[in-house]
């Protein structure tokens, strides 16, 4: 089956080598406004701007989640959509109330440091317990000492610890989280890999529901020092926490412009608008989302009606474990659409791209033509191309259910705001104004080109296809510790 796969992706490739902006000739011009309507009328670093000072964060569930979905919705609105929709879905929502971690290498001397919880932890945590060094947390480092943490509070790096060995590979929070539980430990602490006494919230979930121990994180200077102590001798930690968990509704924000030959086949243009609450999420992902509202602007003033469906959406519920595209991809699942999904583009914390991204190869001829009429508006747009596939972003319950996915891509971060990944350091001093309006006008051209192709190269996949797939990709591991492997083996 698996060579059955290949040679037929290997004859689409084949079939498609040859596509060129000549079989659009009209792509040329249709570009040239959207790239000068961007220039001259960009709203996307305005209006993010305005929702940070106006809102703050837009925690999911919270006051602030239901005024950024509002915002969205009235934004679009007021853009001439009227083919506009909030799709309602119900959600286990997580929100951090007090936290105290205090540690030292006697129990009756402990010492308070900075920390903060890891989202879905347990809503009451009081314990009392030796820490443990479990290096990167990965599987490995558990199998070395398989009795090592029971009962104890493991202590890991947050990515790959300096001096590991080559190719040692990096897991999600909660994947660390899950194996952790899995050999018995009473809590985490996770060390942030950023330096500067940053702290870092996220998902310590791989379902989005509560975890069964305590998480938490420290900064770097603090966690390395712990690493240090450990050397020398015993160390003993006391967590006490106490949080808010609840079903509540939160709404996906949805702007749909319909196909003018093909209405049927849709393209997702989305990026999730929630954040957490630690700072205001300017780069995580006010760049994304407001990027995605304004290429929605975009498409209303020109009045662009590509040959299929395009619908931009505004998800909520991605930093709480994806919900709200898990819950788009239900919808279309249970009302038998999912099949007329013919792509999925995700932007989040797109900036400046210099080029495009697809999750299979077999799209390079059609995303480099689109490409190359960009590079001739602007040659600072590189017209790279890359194939690869990734979890823990709203593209994921699309390509789990074959959608092919994809999006812009090829240059970093604004303002070394890496660091402030998911940190309380996330604000909107960071942001580049550029930057963003370089992602509306080239991820424009990409949206517009895929859904006004005349063939898309990348088919969505049948099950089985989708199996190979991700086993190709390396992700059968990860998703098996998320329990999302749905196959057999």
């Amino acid at each position: 089956m698996q060579k059955t796969v290949q040679i037929c992706f290997a004859l689409i490739l084949v079939s498609f080598q040859t596509i060129s902006a000549q079989d659009k000739p009209e792509w040329k011009q249709v570009f040239s406004k959207i790239n000068q309507e961007a220039l001259d009328h960009s709203r996307a670093y305005e209006t993010l701007k305005e929702a940070t000072e106006t809102i703050g964060h837009r925690l999911t569930g919270s006051s602030n989640g239901k005024k950024a979905e509002e915002y969205a919705y009235n934004l679009l609105k007021s853009y001439g959509f009227t083919n506009l929709r909030y799709q309602p879905f119900e959600v286990e929502s997580w929100s951090r109330g007090n936290l105290k971690v205090s540690i030292g290498n006697d129990t009756n001397h402990l010492v308070a440091v900075k920390s903060v919880a890891l989202a879905h932890s347990p809503v009451t945590t009081d314990v009392s317990n030796e820490v443990v060094d479990m290096g990167n947390g990965l599987e490995e480092d558990y199998q070395a000492s398989p009795d090592k943490v029971k009962g104890k509070i493991a202590l890991v790096f947050l990515d790959v610890l300096p001096g590991s060995k080559a190719g040692t590979k990096s897991l999600h929070r909660s994947e660390k989280t899950a194996i952790a539980t899995k050999w018995g430990a009473a809590g985490i602490i996770v060390i942030n890999g950023a330096k500067g006494g940053i702290l870092l919230t996220g998902t310590a979930s791989v379902t989005g529901k509560l975890i069964l121990i305590p998480a938490v994180c420290v900064s770097y200077e603090d966690g390395m020092k712990f690493k240090d102590d450990l050397k020398n001798g015993k160390l003993y930690t006391h967590i006490k926490m106490n949080n808010f968990s609840g079903l509540i509704k939160a709404r996906n924000v949805v702007a749909t412009i319909k196909g003018k030959t093909l209405p049927n086949e849709k393209v997702v243009v989305g990026g999730h608008l929630d954040s957490w609450d630690l700072a205001t999420g300017a780069i995580d992902n006010g760049i994304g989302s407001f990027a995605v509202l304004d290429m929605a602007r975009t498409f209303a003033t020109l009045k662009l009606q590509p040959e299929r469906t395009v619908e931009f959406v505004l998800f909520m519920g991605e930093e709480e474990g994806l919900l709200g595209s898990r819950a788009y991809v239900n919808t279309a699942i249970k009302d038998k659409s999912i099949d007329q999904i013919k792509f999925m583009l995700n932007y989040d914390m797109t900036h400046d791209p210099k080029g495009y991204n697809s999750s299979v190869d077999v799209n390079k001829a059609l995303f480099e033509s689109i490409g190359s009429i960009a590079h001739s508006l602007d040659s600072n747009f590189k017209n790279t191309f890359r194939a690869g596939a990734g979890l823990h972003s709203d593209n994921q319950p699309f390509m789990l259910r074959g959608v092919p996915t994809g999006g812009s891509s090829g240059n970093g971060l604004p303002n070394n705001a890496g660091p402030c990944y998911h940190a309380d350091c996330d604000v909107f001093s960071l942001v580049d104004r550029q930057g963003m309006v370089n992602n509306v006008r080239f991820s424009a051209m990409l949206s517009y080109g895929i859904a006004d192709a005349k063939e898309i190269p990348a088919k969505h996949l049948t099950d089985e296809e989708t199996k190979l797939f991700l086993e190709k990709n390396k992700l059968k591991e990860p998703l098996q510790i998320a329990g999302e492997w749905r196959w057999k083996n």
